[in-house]
């Protein structure tokens, strides 16, 4: 809870969603970097705006000149993973390739690269209360985004009529969507131990013998 006028003022100015100058940029960077820290390393109720503000070394009105609340703050944070590790242009190998069938190969390639960057958050989100609004919100954009990507792989797979039967392209959407599980990846290499370089080889038969034909 706000203790002075000052904070509630903050609190009600206009988010910073843009920011035109570099110190801007650098202090919004260093907030949801210090996001991604807290729920990594200390879980989703360890994330308040004071505790941000302290691991970014800012002040809290910092804080809320750029984010109005701990759901603005994790909404924003999945643009900033997604920036920091590469995945717009991890993804782009997908919608470059030359045929769907290779598309697909490189989105198996895409899941294996990046799955072990985002564990720990995706760890963090998923132990989170799911009524809690940042983390739903955060969750959500996250599968909007997937489920789209996948869309777009059957639906290439379908117009160059290399979808096996008996899969739509609704269905071969949501079968695709449900193997990023981050339980599936977890079980393989923690669990069993599996490198990459296995799951790759695996993985690829699985989803050429299953969607393509």
């Amino acid at each position: 809870m706000m203790r002075s006028c000052q904070l509630r003022e903050a609190a009600m100015a206009p988010a910073i969603d843009d920011p035109h100058n570099a110190r801007s940029r650098r202090t919004r960077d260093a907030l949801l970097a210090a996001t991604r820290e807290i729920l990594e390393r200390d879980g989703f109720d360890a994330l308040t705006m004071a505790e941000v503000a302290a691991r970014a070394g800012v002040s809290r009105r910092a804080v809320y000149l750029h984010f109005r609340s701990r759901t603005d703050l994790v909404t924003a944070l999945f643009g900033h993973v997604a920036g920091r590790e590469g995945l717009a242009e991890s993804l782009a190998e997908v919608w470059k390739a030359p045929d769907a069938a290779e598309g697909l190969r490189a989105w198996v390639r895409h899941l294996v690269r990046c799955h072990p960057r985002l564990t720990a958050m995706n760890h963090a989100l998923s132990r989170v209360d799911p009524h809690d609004a940042g983390a739903a919100r955060h969750k959500e954009t996250v599968a909007i985004a997937q489920m789209d990507n996948c869309r777009r792989i059957a639906a290439r797979l379908a117009d160059e009529n290399r979808l096996a039967p008996p899969w739509t392209v609704d269905t071969a959407a949501d079968m695709l969507w449900s193997l990023i599980s981050t339980d599936l990846f977890d079980r393989i290499m923690a669990g069993r131990g599996w490198p990459e370089e296995r799951v790759l080889e695996h993985l690829l038969v699985l989803y050429e013998s299953t969607f393509v034909r």
